[in-house]
């Protein structure tokens, strides 16, 4: 039975692989990604070889605990995300349990993620190499450390599998892990300044803390076999023993109970009446279209992820200013939050699937959608933009510079929104599915939108120039007076690219709205 699992599992990849060449495509980025941590990782781990004792142990400790960490947080912050063999679907079937089990198992390991975690925790024993016992001891741990990465996933998989159909836990875990995410860069350097300040061996102590923990025993046991503290590592793999069965029989509990538990979905009412945004907007095509598309602003968690960003960036260009001792940084935030949010709607039509179609049915102008989609995200960009530009003028006392950073924000905002309407209605590509996790793009999405979105950025980035010339004009030559024509500049030529690219992209958009329809189907179907 765990055979025939293995194989299901290397046939829906084939397959999948097959049928959208993008997802190859994905895959071998990821491989030669993978391999190239991989490749890190052995290196650094024999260089190990020649170190201390308990530089080996810390390192060693550290970087395992991460990565079993990071496995126990994949279910719960990408819900949904790898759906092939979900248990779900296979509860129906007179598999016996323990072969379940055990085929789950095997079958996490095939992938990029398993198989480059599983030889990097093997390739510890290369930090052993002049010590063959410990080498060995090494080596079991790591199949060890595997197992629990693999498990400890598969359980906390199947423990939210309840929440995950829940829409609001989806958005609230997919969006909010962002948060800790921009600002990894902060807390990292906040936390090693922290560490080597701590006599030198705030490392170690923090290595010493995960080694009494599930997430690093395991991996402390071979330094302190090495270094003879043999009670030490006795009470470390009984902690590990303990966790691999805790996790093991709680995963086997959790099937059990979503077996004689299926899935059922919820509906609820909505009061009539109730018109939301559609009443703010004028009752014509592009203002019906911009009160639906602000709706989807407001709940769908593929929009507000991209939301979730703006309150960090201030944070970041705050922190980055004052660390490398240049108030001046934080000016760019009003600019480089204009370039976020204007090439936020090149999706639009992406995550419109297969409804797109309504918009081919009803007759409704490219034009009148390209306003009504720009209308949706410039009624909270504009301020936005204006507010943080501001806010940042002040923070850095560079107020005689307002205006000009007003024209270069404002400029990159409305000619972003030129460009947006045109490469939108130009190619379209794989997206999550409208109800699923934010973070559940279908293999070889990546690809294209992060060309589409380069291609975008490299034209917005030539046809804001002028604005741009005179503000750095300004700075270089001490006359913040051209700050006064690169608002004048900056608006006026924004606002000019802006209604030339809702033409062109409204035209485009006619002339092309069968074939991206017909490209949506084909992604959607094998999404």
């Amino acid at each position: 039975m765990v055979t025939h699992l293995l194989k299901l599992r290397l046939l829906l990849l084939k397959n999948s692989l097959l049928r959208n060449p993008w997802r190859l495509v994905a895959v071998a980025l990821g491989g030669f990604y993978g391999l190239g941590l991989l490749g890190l990782t052995v290196v650094g781990l024999v260089a190990l070889s020649g170190a201390s004792i308990d530089v080996t142990r810390t390192v060693v400790v550290l970087g395992g605990s991460a990565t079993v960490l990071g496995w126990v947080l994949i279910p719960i912050i990408a819900a949904g995300t790898d759906q092939t063999l979900d248990p779900a679907r296979l509860v129906t079937y007179p598999i016996p349990l323990p072969h379940l089990l055990t085929g789950l198992t095997v079958c996490g390991l095939i992938g990029i993620p398993g198989s480059v975690t599983l030889l990097g925790a093997v390739a510890t024993m290369a930090s052993w190499w002049r010590h063959p016992l410990i080498a060995v001891i090494a080596g079991v741990c790591a199949v060890a450390g595997t197992l629990t990465c693999i498990i400890g996933s598969r359980m906390v998989a199947a423990l939210t599998a309840g929440l995950a159909r829940r829409r609001r836990y989806r958005e609230v875990s997919s969006t909010i892990i962002l948060v800790p995410l921009m600002l990894l860069v902060p807390i990292i350097a906040s936390v090693s300044n922290e560490l080597q300040y701590a006599n030198g061996d705030g490392f170690t102590r923090l290595a010493n803390m995960f080694s009494w923990t599930p997430l690093g025993a395991i991996w402390a046991v071979p330094a302190d076999v090495a270094g003879g503290d043999f009670a030490r590592a006795g009470a470390e793999v009984l902690i590990a023993v303990v966790t691999l069965a805790v996790i093991t029989l709680t995963w086997k509990h959790l099937l059990v109970v979503a077996s004689a538990t299926p899935a059922h979905t919820a509906s609820r009412g909505v009061s009539q009446g109730k018109l939301g945004f559609f009443r703010l907007f004028p009752a014509s095509p592009s203002g019906a279209i911009a009160a639906r598309s602000l709706t989807y602003w407001l709940r769908d968690p593929r929009y507000t992820r991209q939301l979730i960003v703006v309150p960090l960036l201030p944070v970041l260009f705050f922190y980055f200013s004052s660390t490398v001792g240049a108030p001046g940084i934080i000016v760019a935030t009003g600019p480089f939050v204009a370039v976020l949010l204007s090439l936020s709607i090149i999706a639009d039509i992406s995550y419109d699937h297969t409804a797109f179609a309504t918009h081919i049915a009803s007759g409704v102008s490219g034009a009148a959608d390209r306003a009504g989609r720009v209308a949706a995200v410039a009624s909270f960009s504009v301020p936005v933009v204006i507010a943080l530009t501001v806010a940042s003028a002040g923070v850095a006392d560079a107020w005689r510079w307002l205006p000009g950073l007003l024209g270069l924000s404002l400029g990159i905002l409305f000619t972003g929104f030129g460009v947006s309407s045109v490469s939108s209605a130009k190619l379209v590509f794989p997206v999550p599915a409208a109800g699923d996790s934010p973070f559940a793009s279908p293999p070889g999405s990546g690809f294209l939108s992060g060309l589409t979105t380069f291609a975008s950025w490299g034209v917005l980035a030539v046809l804001v120039v002028p604005e741009l010339a005179l503000v750095v004009a300004g700075a270089v030559v001490g006359l913040p007076e051209l700050g006064y024509a690169a608002l004048i500049v900056g608006v006026t030529l924004g606002a000019l690219f802006m209604l030339a690219g809702i033409r062109q992209g409204g035209a485009l958009l006619e002339s092309r709205a069968p074939e991206l329809l017909a490209q949506l189907q084909r992604q959607h179907g094998s999404a």
